[in-house]
């Protein structure tokens, strides 16, 4: 079975409040990299003209357009930080930069929400895909890599309208 490949680096900052490290419960930031695994829904031989699974541009253009525009620079806050209030009061304009997560924005979490927004964007896209694995590296030493329904990995079930991880749009919060 074919696997396309696609890499991705953005830089963003986080905070981790629940029962991280006093150093991680700072705003601080990382340059990642994240790399999708894309397999086809339907695998088939190639056809003998074009012999390719989809055209690249089509399977990685809107993930590239959301991580270069949306994910890169963002600031990922968990729904219940307070840092998110201060935001809404005095800077609100910024606000819409922020990325809000279920819970603490850990590299895990992280795997799993973009693995859902990817899937999300594939099945707008007809289908013809979908994210079996990614891998996220925080740093040069660390690296998550999820492979399963990320769905039934993340924390606090909720409605889908209320999970910009589920929607084929440019979201990353909520609010």
């Amino acid at each position: 079975m074919f696997e396309l490949v696609f890499s991705r680096r953005f830089s963003m900052a986080h905070r981790l409040l629940a029962g991280s490290s006093e150093r991680c419960a700072l705003p601080h930031g990382h340059n990642e990299y994240v790399r999708v695994h894309l397999r086809a829904t339907t695998p088939a031989p190639l056809d003998g003209g074009t012999n390719m699974v989809v055209p690249f541009e089509r399977a990685k253009g809107v993930w590239h357009g959301f991580i270069d525009n949306h994910v890169d620079h963002a600031l990922q806050l968990g729904e219940g930080d307070p840092l998110l209030d201060w935001f809404r009061v005095h800077e609100p304009g910024r606000a819409a930069r922020i990325m809000i997560t279920p819970g603490d924005p850990t590299t895990e979490l992280l795997a799993c929400l973009l693995m859902a927004k990817l899937n999300a964007f594939l099945a707008a896209d007809g289908g013809a895909l979908r994210c079996a694995a990614i891998e996220i590296e925080e740093t040069p030493t660390n690296t998550v890599r999820y492979a399963g329904d990320p769905l039934a990995a993340l924390p606090q079930p909720r409605a889908a309208a209320h999970c910009w991880w589920r929607r084929a749009d440019m979201t990353i919060a909520d609010t």
